[in-house]
């Protein structure tokens, strides 16, 4: 169990306080209301995750793969008999039991210096009672022998095998060797698994091998899904040849150096943040608890990188070749939708003065043909990271096929006139770069983040890859295929389903923004698009004076410049295309738009209308408006659904990320028999936002703390700044938004959050959508009369 939270300097001693005092005074707090309340939640999340794809399997797996009496044996939510069965002295006495200093590690990282980082651990923590010793499993494999295998029927549009050995716990050589094995079969295009079954074979769509790593036992998985149509035991037996082909003969050194690279470039990324999973306190405190030893990382890195050919075949002999679980899920045949006792406490402490946001330097700058550049220097790490942003995105799709968009991108990476897309892939993992492709509604980008040492090489590949596309025939078919296939799995995830119907009620035909926001467009709109189609977008979109190139990290303007020059210095001009991104009248009355998903436990209740474009004198009073109302966990709306009625998992609203005019969505997913409850409470939280509910001043003086104390982790990594300016750019906001921010969030006032609420919030204004079991959900719906009933399919 992790509790982390990532504070400004002035407030680590509130944080600790805080810690602290639930560590050792939380247990006298819990009530009955209270775990009733939260056992409410819990069983809220279940659903909620019950409803999604493949949920099945997590409970087949963890029955099947362990004996009884194992540990692992359940799964980390239990079940619905589990939560019901817990009273209130068990809670107690979990908390007394295992949350005690004594079976607990604390880690400081950041600005702190261990001594003082000492002294204030003993100052909040030192008097808590050390707690009653706690028996552990150190290590419990549960080895299987022989094949188990079973068959199951979920609501999913794809077969999917799932091949599962258990294997040894987190920190042995034999993980160790494994997670690179499973590596070198399905990390990458040029992956064993990946090129046979999706690029070779194309019998799959997917496929993936993993090291599930835990401290008494690991589960090594591979997981293959179907292709359309696609028999699932000729997809496992591809599988099974590859394995064997692996149990054979190992990895070749390419492969085992490629893999151990890529390790290596991961570790770098992820210890440039101090928090979060794969930071730099994530690291020791896992290492110190698992291991007995915070720098036992240092022996990991060091096994990886010795590792030879005959460690990974070797270990993959000793734990892949018997003992396997094999899980079929085949697709039901109903797929497709019809239409304390705190005496003697210190006071808490108080938060403190945060400083500035302190971004780097922005330096602007122009290729010879007007590529804008901007560079900023980040030298903690030798990584460079790049963003080259298109202005095109889904909504250039008006102009082509829907879909066009997010195709067109995937394809990038799919082969050049200098390099075929496995030659790219493996060229990106021997580098140990990463290379990706993506969309959102107004930007098409391409991200690249190089190791310094291989900076100039990289570099020939990012250009490659962004001037020189070809989209190779087999590699279209291969993505178009991929897409539809993705369409397929939207179609039966609630949310996603509301998704893609919700745009084109807002923005109605003719605009831009009219599309799915998933950007993956239809069925019929994908399979009618053509290599020529890719080709034609690339030509409209792609040009110097329609991008901007943004360089974050370990370099200078100056060294950086002239390799931008000599990739990129040839890319030519070009008229520039435009989209109709008109204005959009907001709806004047309400109306109820129903997806129907046949026998769903939870409904998708979304409330939507479009908020205006972003404007830089308002956008910060827009922001605060919205995490009072649903943009935070503490927020009006899920404290309503969540907390108070726990009829939902979690609640809330968001301004949707656009350059025109954008949606604004309050949504929830909620147990079947509250949907229309939940309509009626949503619309009620929108009246208290207009005034029925007047914002208080403790209300807003928490959210404003909240939106400045969150800034220097924010923007901690390069990532998070290069993103930073990415979505400013998007936006059309100036580059130094941020520089003023906490002093125009200090000064903002409920008069200007009240005018934000007064504009956009209004019940009369809203569209409903909701996603659920049609026959349960309508006939309360139809009993709200808030407005017509109207029947639509994604």
């Amino acid at each position: 169990t992790n509790y982390f939270e990532n504070v400004p300097t002035s407030a680590l001693d509130y944080a600790l306080f805080a810690e602290s005092d639930r560590m050792g005074y939380f247990y006298n707090t819990i009530s009955q209301q209270v775990l009733d309340l939260q056992r409410g939640v819990v069983k809220n999340e279940k659903r909620q995750g019950d409803n999604q794809p493949y949920a099945i399997v997590e409970d087949l797996v963890v029955k099947s793969t362990y004996p009884a009496g194992h540990p692992y044996a359940h799964t980390v939510i239990g079940s619905m008999e589990d939560l019901d069965s817990a009273s209130l002295d068990d809670v107690r006495e979990w908390f007394k039991t295992y949350y005690t200093p004594s079976n607990a590690v604390l880690v400081l990282a950041g600005d702190v210096n261990p001594p003082e980082a000492l002294q204030k651990a003993r100052r909040y923590f030192g008097e808590i009672a050390p707690g009653p010793p706690v028996a552990h499993e150190r290590a419990w494999v549960a080895k299987m022998s022989g094949e188990h295998r079973e068959s199951a029927q979920d609501r999913v549009p794809h077969s999917r095998i799932y091949k599962i050995w258990n294997v040894p716990g987190y920190g042995t050589s034999a993980a160790n060797h494994l997670r690179l094995a499973a590596s070198i079969l399905s990390s990458g295009k040029t992956s064993r698994l990946y090129k046979r079954l999706v690029y070779d074979d194309r019998i799959a769509t997917q496929i993936s091998a993993y090291l599930d790593e835990r401290e008494i036992g690991s589960q090594f998985v591979i997981v293959a899904t179907a292709r359309q149509g696609e028999d699932i035991r000729r997809v496992e037996r591809a599988v099974d040849e590859e394995l064997a082909r692996f149990l054979e003969d190992g990895p070749d050194e390419r492969e085992l150096d490629r893999i151990k690279t890529q390790s290596y470039a991961a570790f770098v990324r992820g210890i440039e943040r101090i928090g979060g999973f794969g930071g730099k306190s994530d690291i020791l405190a896992s290492n110190q608890t698992y291991l007995g030893d915070a720098k036992a990382f240092r022996k990991r890195i060091e096994e990886v990188q010795l590792a030879t050919r005959e460690d990974l075949r070797n270990a993959a002999r000793a734990w892949l070749t018997d003992g396997v679980y094999a899980l079929e899920v085949i697709p039901f045949l109903d797929t497709k939708q019809s239409s304390a006792n705190t005496t003697g406490r210190m006071s808490l402490p108080e938060l403190g003065t945060p400083h500035d946001l302190k971004l780097p330097r922005i330096h602007e700058d122009r290729l010879s043909n007007g590529l804008r550049i901007l560079v900023a220097e980040r030298h903690e790490i030798p990584m460079v990271n790049f963003w080259v942003d298109i202005d095109a995105g889904y909504s250039a799709d008006q102009l082509a096929l829907p879909g066009t968009a997010r195709l067109a991108s995937a394809l990038l990476t799919g082969g050049t006139s200098r390099r075929t897309a496995l030659e790219i892939s493996e060229e990106v993992q021997t580098l140990g770069t990463q290379l990706s492709t993506g969309c959102n509604l107004d930007m098409s980008t391409i991200y690249l983040s190089a190791l310094k040492t291989t900076l100039d090489e990289a570099l020939d590949l990012y250009a490659d890859v962004i001037l020189n596309p070809t989209f190779p025939a087999a590699d279209f078919e291969r993505q178009q295929n991929l897409q539809l296939a993705a369409i397929a799995n939207e179609k039966v995830t609630p949310l996603q389903m509301a998704l893609r119907a919700l745009p084109p009620v807002l923005f109605g035909s003719g605009h831009a923004y009219a599309v799915p926001l998933t950007g993956s467009g239809t069925e019929e709109s994908v399979q009618r698009l053509s290599r020529g189609d890719m080709a034609a977008f690339h030509a409209a979109w792609f040009k110097p004076n329609n991008a901007t190139l943004i360089v974050v990290g370990d370099t200078t303007l100056p060294e950086i410049k002239p390799k931008l020059e000599e990739k990129f210095g040839t890319w030519q001009k070009g008229p520039i295309r435009s989209k109709d991104l008109h204005h959009v009248e907001r709806p004047g009355t309400p109306a109820v738009y129903l997806v129907d998903k046949p026998g769903a436990q939870h409904s998708v209740v979304i409330a939507g209308t479009l908020a205006p474009s972003p404007d830089p004198r308002s956008e910060i009073a827009v922001e605060t408006m919205n995490n009072i109302f649903g943009g935070t966990f503490g927020a009006r709306l899920n404290m309503n659904l969540r907390e108070e009625k726990h009829w939902s998992y979690g609640a809330a609203s968001i301004l949707y990320g656009a350059r025109a005019q954008r949606p604004f969505l309050a949504y929830a997913s909620v147990q079947a028999d509250r949907t229309a409850d939940t309509i009626l409470e949503i619309r009620k939280e929108l009246c208290g936002m207009q005034g029925a509910r007047p914002i208080l001043q403790e209300e807003l003086d928490k959210v404003k703390q909240q939106q400045i104390f969150e800034l220097p982790g924010a923007y901690e990594t390069t990532n998070a700044i290069g993103n930073l300016w990415s979505d400013l750019l998007q936006l059309g906001l100036p580059l130094d938004f941020h520089d003023t921010y906490v002093s125009r969030v200090s000064a903002l006032t409920i008069p200007e959050i009240e005018s934000c609420a007064q504009a956009l919030l209004s019940p009369d204004n809203m569209i409903w959508m909701v996603v659920g079991d049609r026959a349960t959900v309508e006939p309360a719906l139809r009993k709200l009369a808030i407005g017509e009933i109207i029947a639509t399919e994604t």
